[in-house]
């Protein structure tokens, strides 16, 4: 009988975690724990555009693909190189050679973060792995003649770090791709023998915890066949347990369809959203790849990067932070420099941040401004600028006899007042202690 009932329950729950092709199955889906819990990533947008530097990530199309064409490219490319170059012959220039997997794995642990996504394949094709289905315009033919992918996936695994895998769904200058767009996508050539090919090889071979689709918007998600594809992802896969997917599955999906929410890059809500979103931004302001002529005054400084991680977080986001390696394989010193800051916040403050829920508040600017998170039966508040003196009044929780106060990073309990009868209290504070993000926060038990 025992073994009756547990083949019959294992049936069930077999049947009941099938999803079908369509978005009313696909959405339900339940957001695997592990994704919500971990609040902070790292983003890596490294391939051929890594070799010009130049103007962003989008050199090749801005240079040859937009009309009228970007000045500025046009202009860099009669400078530094000779008439007729292509853009292709950047690809034996993508050296990498000093590239250390190892390096770069130790870099993301020291961060805090706890899931890696990198670049696959951007818009330009090129993948960073032998894909089958891009002929000599991948990393193990041309260029490093190394499998980034899979070097860096293992390094990042063997620190306990989850990967994740971002794909851009259409690619500029294909011309299975371009075929299909002067047909109004009424064709699928592109889709069936290049796409959804290199798809289904890169989960199987890869299995990318996380996978991070973009360049979707020009055709609709019937086109790429996106529903077909998760369903295999999410009922078949090898990590059809675990995976998680962003919402960029064809022309109007986002911040509507998909596993998490993205919506836009950069996408800050300025409320408490009713769906996991996340929030990816990059350290250069200005690009998302590597640029030889980025500036300090356009990156993020270390206190702008934890205020919005912190902000981020309190409205039950996940923190998505980009850095661009060059062509040669290097992290530059100054992103570095900030992932390391990130994670000597992270070290004092981490307990208000993973695993977290949003409060019932999420953010009040009494003394200072204050972003509220909560775990258990314990609020945190985390103040993201210094009191003007050595008290903090906090308007929002309701004290009782039990109320208990400490400021991370230091033992001895702080002492506290109510602020009056319906609620509030005023904390003293005590010498505030350095802090590399310039964001301190009280672990308050016993309120509501």
């Amino acid at each position: 009988m025992i073994a009756a009932f547990l083949f019959l329950v294992g049936l069930v729950s077999q049947t009941a975690a099938h999803y079908t092709p369509d978005w009313t199955s696909l959405d339900a889906r339940p957001l695997p724990s592990w994704y919500d819990e971990a609040k902070l990533g790292i983003f890596i947008h490294w391939g051929v555009f890594s070799v010009p530097g130049f103007n962003s990530e989008w050199f090749w199309w801005h240079w040859q693909g937009q009309q009228p064409p970007d000045s500025k490219c046009v202009s860099y490319m009669t400078k530094n190189y000779p008439p007729g170059f292509s853009y292709p012959e950047f690809a034996p220039q993508f050296h990498a050679q000093f590239f250390n997997p190892e390096a770069w794995a130790d870099i993301f642990k020291a961060s805090g973060a706890k899931y890696v996504v990198l670049t696959a394949k951007h818009h330009e094709g090129f993948t960073n792995w032998g894909s089958p289905n891009s002929w000599n315009w991948n990393s193990v033919d041309t260029g490093p003649h190394r499998d980034l992918v899979g070097d860096l996936g293992e390094a990042v695994r063997n620190r306990s770090l989850h990967y994740g895998l971002y794909n851009s769904l259409y690619e500029w200058f294909h011309p299975f791709y371009l075929n299909d767009k002067k047909n109004g996508f009424k064709t699928q050539d592109f889709v069936m023998h290049k796409l959804l090919p290199e798809l289904y090889n890169m989960v199987v071979r890869y299995r990318p915890e996380v996978i991070w689709s973009d360049g979707d918007w020009e055709a609709p998600d019937t086109y790429w066949n996106s529903t077909n594809f998760l369903a295999w992802l999410y009922n078949e896969s090898p990590v059809k347990d675990t995976v998680v997917t962003n919402d960029r599955w064809g022309a109007g999906c986002a911040c509507t369809h998909g596993g998490y929410y993205n919506c836009q890059d950069k996408y800050t809500p300025g409320q408490l959203p009713k769906h996991k979103w996340e929030k990816c931004t990059s350290v250069d302001m200005l690009s998302w790849g590597y640029r030889r002529n980025m500036r300090l005054k356009e990156l993020m400084d270390l206190p702008t990067i934890i205020h919005d991680l912190v902000s981020t977080v309190a409205l039950g986001g996940n923190y998505l932070l980009n850095v661009g390696p060059t062509a040669d394989g290097m992290i530059p010193a100054v992103f570095e420099e900030r992932l390391r800051g990130v994670g000597a916040w992270i070290e004092i403050n981490g307990e208000a941040i993973y695993a977290s829920k949003p409060w019932r508040v999420q953010t009040e600017n009494s003394t200072v401004p204050v972003w509220y998170t909560s775990k258990d039966a314990i609020v945190y508040a985390i103040m993201t600028a210094k009191p003007p003196n050595l008290t903090v009044q906090l308007l929002i929780p309701k004290t009782s006899a039990a109320t208990k106060v400490t400021l991370l990073g230091t033992p001895t309990p702080l002492s506290w007042g109510p602020l009056n009868p319906g609620g509030g209290l005023t904390i003293l504070l005590p010498e505030l202690p350095y802090s590399p993000g310039q964001a301190w926060t009280l672990k308050l038990e016993g309120v509501q």
